[in-house]
């Protein structure tokens, strides 16, 4: 404990606090401070500037990161017929569809991505009070209720992530790991950039992006220049 104490305080000096850095720069200490004895997942958090209480400012999508997430992804089926056999054949590690209802039902959740056919809606219905509050629900705006189970599936495990403004307005996701080259993660961040300013909702006010940060698992935030970070996404 003594150790990671001093790692953490010799990487929280190498930051100014007051400071906003740009993206390279901020993703550079990110991970000069990244010494846990694991491969850290880097993670961006985006403060906006909407209330998701109010139905017309939530913000939620769904981006594909181009260099992944460095994460194994677990991705449930819900489908039957020639849909299963296709889901299995794109890599899907659970399929079916009551059998797998019931497992659900009976707390057994080995998945972190949940696809379903538009007609095993019926019985996955049922379970949106367990895959709801997990994030697990599949929703036809976000491409995990469809009949084209084959690409939903490579998409979910090459490295889409899902992600969704909570109460305070802000957004959270993994955009890589330390391991990753600082152009892969560059390139990531701005990728979640471009889908958050897609998502941005009607009823969205003022700045909607008003501060973002970066920072790995167990390394200290690292403040983002959002003025540079936009300017450079607008750029040519």
């Amino acid at each position: 404990m003594a150790g990671q104490g001093k790692r953490m305080r010799q990487a929280r000096e190498r930051i100014d606090r007051d400071r906003t850095y740009p993206l390279g720069e901020a993703i550079s200490l990110v991970k000069q401070g990244a010494k846990a004895k694991f491969d850290e997942t880097v993670e961006m958090s985006v403060g906006l500037g909407v209330d998701p209480r109010h139905a017309d400012q939530m913000v939620r999508g769904v981006v594909a990161l181009p260099h992944g997430t460095g994460k194994s992804v677990r991705v449930a089926v819900f489908a039957k017929g020639d849909k299963a056999e296709d889901a299995r054949a794109a890599g899907a590690d659970l399929v079916g569809d009551e059998d797998l209802a019931a497992d659900v039902q009976g707390g057994k959740i080995e998945f972190d991505r949940c696809i379903a056919t538009p007609d095993m809606m019926p019985v996955v219905g049922k379970l949106g009070r367990i895959l709801g509050p997990r994030g697990l629900m599949p929703n036809p705006k976000l491409g995990t209720v469809t009949a084209d189970v084959s690409e939903a599936v490579q998409a979910a495990k090459g490295g889409q992530v899902e992600f969704r403004v909570e109460k305070a307005g802000i957004v959270h996701a993994g955009i890589g790991k330390a391991s990753f080259e600082e152009q892969a993660l560059a390139e990531n961040a701005r990728a979640l950039v471009d889908a958050l300013n897609r998502a941005k909702p009607s009823g969205a006010k003022g700045t909607y992006m008003k501060r973002a940060a970066l920072s790995s698992s167990q390394g200290p935030g690292v403040k983002l220049d959002v003025a540079a970070l936009l300017a450079e996404r607008a750029a040519p």
